[in-house]
């Protein structure tokens, strides 16, 4: 189990990757990461971002 640190404007998150579900676009430059069996995340970064940083180090 690999744990990806997520930087948020509230705090930062560590994501076990294999959890995320989905990502949505949110405002501000954001997104949500949505979690298997819990609430969604928000985070800063676009979807593309995210997307990498999770796959880079997941």
């Amino acid at each position: 189990m690999k744990f990806v640190e997520f930087h948020s404007r509230g705090g930062n998150y560590y994501v076990v990757v294999e959890n995320i579900a989905y990502l949505r676009t949110d405002e501000n430059g954001q997104t949500k990461i949505g979690m298997i069996g819990g609430d969604s995340l928000l985070v800063v970064g676009s979807m593309a971002e995210i997307a990498a940083k999770a796959s880079a180090e997941g």
